[in-house]
């Protein structure tokens, strides 16, 4: 069967030589029309209907398949836009994936113009604390009494509510900043912390749709806004392929 990470416009430069894909295949290319399609082959056993489904269900599986499937996509991204197509999109042959391509050309190319020269980085803001640095420093006395006790869980649920609100002003001014340089944006649920085992509570998942030549850019503004309150985390990641900006032109459909 085939196994497509992506579609992109035809490109010269050759990628690694030593370049695995999903079940060790090294990916290739295959032309059709205005596009080609990044594949590789896999093993029926594997990936038809049934078996697939299975697989989907077994984390340590569906792991080994995302970082290789994530490795061809970062390849292709250092030397072209690539379109990249929905983790576990099979067919069964050549001419599967031909006809998914032409079927679908004229939706690939306008996104694909859209992505040329461009590439999506993400910026996280996170609240690393409970506590700010201020109520932190020492531990609290021991409440003498009943009221006391009170008016320290006051003081903490204040600081807390400081914090989170300075943690929101904070992330939608460089949600501003940085829209300003990128040409698109998007704003993601915030992750579970228990799912993604970041510390602290995440108030910003953001990816950004940036050029190219305006990256550097991009990064220092990121980079000059990282300590600027104290008890929250700015985390940074990308380049990737612009999977937040490929639209219903990535949403892959398994073959039979």
């Amino acid at each position: 069967m085939r196994y497509v990470y992506a579609v992109c416009r035809p490109y010269g430069t050759p990628l690694q030589a030593q370049l695995t894909g999903v079940g060790g295949d090294p990916p290739r290319l295959l032309p059709h029309h205005g596009l080609v399609a990044v594949v590789s082959h896999v093993p029926e056993a594997d990936f038809s209907e049934e078996p697939l489904r299975a697989h989907l269900e077994d984390l340590d599986w569906l792991t080994t398949v995302a970082r290789a499937h994530q490795g061809v996509i970062d390849a292709l991204t250092t030397v072209t836009t690539p379109l990249p197509l929905r983790l576990g999109t099979v067919f069964r042959d050549d001419s599967g994936v031909r006809t998914m391509m032409e079927e679908r050309e004229e939706s690939f190319l306008r996104t694909l113009d859209r992505l040329e020269g461009r590439v999506e980085w993400g910026v996280k803001v996170y609240v690393e604390s409970e506590r700010t640095p201020e109520t932190s420093a020492a531990p609290a006395p021991k409440p003498a009494s009943g009221r006391d006790y009170l008016r320290q869980r006051r003081m903490q649920t204040k600081s807390q509510d400081d914090l989170w609100q300075r943690a929101e002003t904070f992330a939608t001014r460089l949600h501003e900043t940085l829209s300003g340089v990128a040409e698109d944006s998007r704003l993601h649920a915030p992750q579970n912390p228990t799912l993604s085992g970041a510390s602290g509570r995440n108030v910003l998942n953001a990816a950004y749709l940036v050029p190219r030549v305006k990256s550097e850019e991009f990064v220092e503004k990121v980079d000059r806004t990282k300590d600027d309150v104290p008890g929250i985390r700015v985390e940074l990641t990308g380049p990737w392929a612009a999977y937040s900006f490929a639209g219903e032109a990535a949403t892959g459909k398994e073959g039979p």
